[in-house]
């Protein structure tokens, strides 16, 4: 196969929203149900997180820059990749949003986000987009209902105007965000794991910009 016949085959999904919104749960989903592979968020693996929560003025850039690091070498990886894969949370939402927030909120300075920007420009000239951007949205009560039921330690105790604040910010950059399709999932109420009525309709959203070739496979199964 030559070089131009995998830049042919190769597309990408990406998965975004908020804390908890249920991009893990789709990226299952997706994977299962269209034999797609899967990329989750590696976050457990930043060295620098349990000195950020203890700390956030201190380490905050420090660890955004480790999450921008790392998250450039994923999409590296699937740049690399023939076939079609499905991020969870891209490299967009490392920067317009969590770094965005913690500069707002005065935990990283003007001159350490300066050198952020700058290093988050130079990433996106040297990654492609994803072919398909879903974005999912949910309500602030159905977000903290998620996040008390998935029980992760790290969470449990983040203020509801953090969340806030992360939910304006992904509003306003979803809105403008216009590098590649863009699916648009409301999940308060949608439950495409045990509902079959939901399920299809999520289906028929998402196989509406997916190409034919790889749509067709997954009905035949």
């Amino acid at each position: 196969m030559t070089i131009e016949t995998i830049a042919d085959a190769k597309r990408s999904i990406a998965i975004a929203g908020n804390i908890g919104v249920g991009k893990s749960t789709l990226v299952e989903f997706l994977s299962t149900t269209y034999g797609i592979a899967p990329f989750y968020e590696p976050s457990e693996d930043n060295p620098y997180l349990p000195d950020f929560y203890k700390d956030m003025k201190r380490w905050a850039y420090h660890s955004q820059i480790y999450f921008l690091g790392h998250k450039f070498r994923i999409h590296q990886e699937l740049d690399r990749m023939p076939g079609v894969v499905v991020l969870d949370r891209t490299i967009f939402e490392d920067a317009e949003i969590f770094a965005t927030a913690l500069h707002d909120m005065k935990q990283i300075d003007d001159r350490d986000w300066l050198s952020y920007c700058s290093f988050y420009k130079s990433i996106l000239n040297a990654i492609r987009p994803p072919d398909l951007m879903i974005y999912l949205r949910c309500s602030m009560r159905t977000l903290r209902k998620r996040i008390r039921l998935r029980g992760r330690e790290m969470e449990k105790d983040v203020p509801l105007s953090y969340l806030k604040r992360l939910d304006r910010l992904y509003e306003q950059w979803i809105a403008s965000y216009n590098l590649s399709d863009k699916l648009i999932l409301d999940t308060d109420n949608l439950d495409y794991i045990h509902d079959l009525v939901h399920r299809l309709d999520v289906m028929e959203k998402i196989e509406a910009v997916l190409p034919e070739d790889i749509v067709r496979p997954a009905r035949q199964r």
